[in-house]
């Protein structure tokens, strides 16, 4: 496809998106997101989520995506488009039953059915998006399972990839951490709705992502804290 509108650089946007007199390096990495008034550097996450018609990269298609920009502390900075994706119905025909019972019931089926926007047009949008709000190669792109995101992606909408980190975050990988190395808090992360539509999905990664963050890493950190303070203490009583 088309690089829509050439290769537009967020970062270097002029007044409204970089401080007068800012360095090349700084214009690199600072933007002022929208109308927010809130600086971002190099910590923002690309939040995405995507469902498809199955898992086989060889036939299966993306029909809706949703995504959401937060920075380094899960809030979030902006919202992306949330587009349903046409697909033909041969191909929604052709699912397996667990796309067919769980895409049936949340409704998207029907809506694919429905849409009008291609492949073509939610590359176009998303990457005007992305553009809009962050400088190439700025943020990974984070979720649940994204690596099966990414695979789809990498194929179906190149471009859009190209101006993101070739880095993910898995929230998924840090789930299963959590379960083995932490089971007691564990039973306390977010669960999923199971409502398998793309932005309810977001929303429910960026909470069980702040979860683990405020439950297990914050802890960790102020238990390192607390013991560089002790071995302190213990030099000086040693000495």
């Amino acid at each position: 496809m088309t690089s829509p509108r050439g290769e537009v650089r967020a970062a270097a946007a002029g007044p409204a998106g970089v401080r007068m007199g800012a360095s090349a390096a700084e214009a690199d990495r600072t933007l002022f997101v929208g109308n927010l008034d809130t600086k971002v550097t190099e910590e923002l996450l690309f939040e995405l989520f995507h469902q498809m018609t199955g898992l086989d990269i060889e036939k299966d298609q993306i029909i809706e995506m949703a995504c959401l920009i937060t920075d380094s502390d899960l809030n979030i900075l902006a919202k992306g488009p949330n587009l349903i994706i046409k697909q033909p119905d041969e191909l929604l025909d052709s699912m397996s039953e667990w796309c067919k019972e769980h895409h049936g019931k949340s409704g998207l089926t029907k809506a694919v059915k429905e849409s009008t926007i291609t492949l073509q047009q939610a590359e176009y949008e998303f990457l005007s998006f992305v553009r809009q709000q962050t400088p190439p190669g700025l943020c990974p792109l984070a979720g649940n399972s994204v690596h099966a995101d990414k695979k789809f992606l990498d194929k179906y909408m190149p471009q859009f990839m190209k101006h993101l980190h070739y880095r993910i975050i898995d929230v998924s990988t840090v789930k299963e951490l959590c379960r083995r190395w932490y089971p007691e808090d564990y039973e306390f992360a977010q669960k999923k709705t199971a409502s398998h539509r793309a932005l309810d999905d977001i929303s429910e990664s960026i909470k069980e992502l702040q979860f683990y963050r405020n439950s297990i890493f914050k802890r960790k950190t102020e238990e390192k804290k607390r013991k560089i303070i002790e071995n302190g203490e213990n030099e000086k009583t040693a000495s």
